[in-house]
């Protein structure tokens, strides 16, 4: 495993595996690897020649108000959990990414009105824009993303196909702990109890899922109140940002539900913004 940190090195590098003809697999992250990024890495490791990990806490999807500066960072425990699964692990310094007089952007319409998107206004072009930035120089056949992230999945698959790259985005199923939370590197903001009763969430969104297929509700809003009514229950719930039924290629709200759905959740428990989601297939 070679550490690179020089963008024109890791083109290079790229551009070398390629003209051997090599598939590359990678794996975008902000680093404080848990187990939801090394099941990426190893599934681009069984489908690729050669896996490349990126650790890059990127400032331009952080809002003023939020956790960047107190985002969780170990660059050594990361490198020790990759040793035996990337081939290269890019760490680009942030005054290389973004040189003086940067000024421009990527920004995918449309998808990231609803979610997320009403909630951190400009993350999403900070995601998308940091995204092709690392297309660029890692140059990949196969780029990997977790579907905890189902809004931003969406994002990049419609960013790859509108702009003609040829990358095939992979989405990859949702790790979860033992008590079905989603891994996050944002768990670690839990408190031992707060993290037990996040439990909750997984639990509700999956009684949704049971309702609409089990039950047959094809109202949402019925839905989506027994999903809200379970969460609340819990005491370390600080604040909802929303509890939405949407289809899952345009990610718009459904008025009834009758064809497969995406239950999405996103809100705080203690100090850290959890999100997660249930797939439904009618």
């Amino acid at each position: 495993m070679k550490v690179v940190r020089s963008i024109k090195e890791m083109q290079e590098i790229s551009n070398d595996l390629k003209k051997v003809g090599k598939s590359i697999g990678f794996v975008p992250t902000m680093g404080f690897l848990h187990e939801g990024h090394l099941s990426l890495v190893r599934r681009a490791k069984e489908e690729n020649d050669i896996v490349v990990v990126s650790i890059f806490v990127n400032p331009l999807q952080f809002g003023p108000k939020e956790d960047f500066n107190s985002y969780p960072r170990d660059e050594e425990r990361d490198l020790n959990l990759l040793r035996d699964l990337a081939d290269f692990v890019f760490i680009p310094e942030a005054k290389e990414m973004y040189p003086e007089g940067y000024s421009t952007y990527v920004e995918v319409e449309n998808l990231t009105t609803n979610l997320c998107g009403r909630f951190r206004p400009g993350h999403f072009k900070g995601v998308t824009t940091v995204v092709l930035k690392l297309f660029n120089i890692v140059k990949p056949t196969r780029a990997y993303f977790g579907k905890k992230d189902y809004q931003q999945f969406r994002v990049i698959e419609r960013m790859a196909l509108d702009l003609n790259l040829e990358i095939e985005v992979v989405p990859c199923e949702i790790v979860r702990e033992k008590n079905g939370l989603a891994m996050s590197s944002r768990n670690v903001y839990l408190t031992k109890d707060e993290f037990e009763e996040t439990s909750i969430i997984y639990k509700a969104l999956s009684y949704g899922k049971e309702l609409i297929e089990e039950e047959n509700i094809r109202d949402p809003k019925v839905v989506i109140d027994k999903i809200k009514e379970i969460i609340q229950s819990a005491k370390s719930l600080k604040k909802i940002d929303y509890i939405q039924i949407v289809e899952p290629i345009t990610l718009q709200d459904v008025d009834k539900i009758e064809s497969p759905v995406v239950i999405l959740f996103a809100g705080y428990f203690g100090n850290a913004r959890l999100i997660d989601n249930v797939e439904v297939n009618l």
